[in-house]
Order: C-alpha cells, then sequence, then structure tokens
C-alpha cells in the first residue's frame, strides 16, 4: 500500500514539473495547466499538514511521556514541547505562503505567457 501511495504522489508531482516545464506553449492550458498548478499547490499544502501532524504527534507524545516519568520537569518539558510545535507548525505555514505565491502571483504571469 505504501508503495501505491509513494508512486501516486510522485506521478503527480512529475505531472506538476511537467506543467511548469511547458509554460511557453499554447498546449500548456489545453492540458489543463491551470489544473495543474493548483492541484500542485492542494498537494504541497496536504503533504506538509500531515508531515507536521505527524511530527507534532510524536512531539506532545514525547513530552507526555516525560512528563509521566519524570513530574518535577514538566514546566521546562512543557515550554520546550511548545516551542517545538511552534516551529514544526511553521514549516506548514511555509507550505501555505508558497501554495499562495504559486496560484495568485506565477499563475497570472504564466498565463499571460501563454495567451490566456
Amino acid at each position: 500500500m505504501k508503495r501505491v501511495l509513494s508512486l501516486t504522489v510522485l506521478f503527480l508531482l512529475t505531472g506538476v514539473a511537467m506543467a511548469f516545464a511547458a509554460e511557453g506553449t499554447q498546449a500548456a492550458l489545453g492540458n489543463g495547466f491551470l489544473g495543474m498548478v493548483v492541484l500542485g499547490s492542494c498537494l504541497g499544502i496536504g503533504v506538509a499538514a500531515s508531515g507536521c501532524g505527524v511530527g507534532m504527534g510524536h512531539c506532545v507524545r514525547g513530552a507526555c511521556e516525560g512528563i509521566a516519568r519524570n513530574p518535577e520537569l514538566s514546566g521546562k518539558l512543557t515550554v520546550t514541547m511548545i516551542l517545538g510545535l511552534a516551529f514544526i507548525e511553521a514549516l506548514t505555514l511555509y507550505a501555505l505562503v508558497l501554495s499562495f505565491y504559486l496560484v495568485f502571483a506565477k499563475l497570472p504571469g504564466y498565463m499571460a505567457l501563454i495567451g490566456a
């Protein structure tokens, strides 16, 4: 199952790269250039959010186990955990900003290039 999912994600990401490579042709619009850009940005946010969610889960689990083993350190562990969660959440926000950049800043320029 993991192999099928990995190959599917690889295929979709390769398709997005091919869409960006065909930016100067009229065929790019006909092949769903807009759809590929939007799909790529949505996949980017989805992969970033799922990866950060897994990382946050591991972080909270580790902090809870640490507090259960040594309750005196709960204050220090909580501060460290919150700082780590903030850094992990920043990665998702970077993916969101990049997605907005692709769709709203780069896409109009590409559409003007291909005459749409």
